[in-house]
């Protein structure tokens, strides 16, 4: 889409599966989605211990230009996720506390940006997450304009609006709006599997052998031997 539009869309998940996806979080979220999805790594939360999901709510922008951040506000509903995009790379510090109290006051959980962001003291004591490119306190324009609620590509995932964003310390995960109800189903059944090793676990057992590995480590030439038997061929050698 070429032109300049503020999308006005109700699009988005139910509920019931931003609670699951939320629970369950993004390492396993992203397993249950067949390991797709995931933002790049270099977008980092601003402080620790957070995890959140919601709906996304797109916004791209001109770099070094925050126009469009306020121009998408109005657009937000409790419980949705603010991802910004820019047209090309940027780490300036877009977004800030004003922002961030404008969307706790529409209920929105977070931000995700390719961008930079700063007040950081501000938005930890505040209680708004953000996982950005960069921490910059560089001042931007409110000149240039974008578009919100279209398809964005945030480090290097195409993100479109409505679609589910799961984030917490591990990192950032997209997941498209008509498999979200699939990957609750598929993190669930994970979710039990892990439980039932992670009790075989405490009870001393190995994952070499829950996952019956020692038959793949003989097919790949890998065997056991006695350290004196290292030694004595060492010795051999010399």
């Amino acid at each position: 889409m070429s032109e300049h539009v503020i999308v006005r869309t109700s699009r988005g998940p139910s509920d019931d599966v931003v609670t699951a996806l939320e629970k369950s979080g993004v390492a396993t979220a992203h397993e249950a989605h067949g390991r797709r999805g995931l933002l790049e790594p270099e977008l980092r939360p601003i402080y620790p211990g957070v995890r959140i999901a919601g709906r996304a709510v797109t916004v791209l922008s001109h770099p070094g230009d925050n126009l469009m951040i306020h121009a998408s506000i109005e657009q937000c509903r409790e419980g949705d996720v603010l991802v910004v995009a820019t047209t090309s790379r940027s780490t300036d510090g877009m977004f800030g506390d004003l922002f961030a109290t404008q969307l706790l006051h529409r209920g929105v959980r977070g931000l995700v940006t390719d961008a930079g962001v700063r007040d950081i003291a501000d938005l930890q004591a505040m209680g708004f997450p953000v996982w950005a490119r960069a921490i910059h306190a560089q001042g931007t324009a409110k000149a240039v304009p974008g578009s919100v609620n279209v398809p964005v590509v945030v480090a290097g995932q195409l993100v479109s609006p409505g679609d589910i964003i799961v984030a917490d310390d591990d990192g950032v995960l997209c997941i498209p709006l008509a498999a979200g109800e699939q990957v609750v189903e598929a993190a669930a059944q994970r979710e039990a599997n892990e439980s039932a090793k992670r009790r075989r676990f405490r009870e001393g057992e190995l994952g070499l052998d829950i996952y019956e590995m020692r038959p793949l480590l003989e097919r790949l030439g890998v065997r056991y031997v006695d350290a004196d038997q290292v030694n004595r061929d060492s010795e051999a050698i010399r």
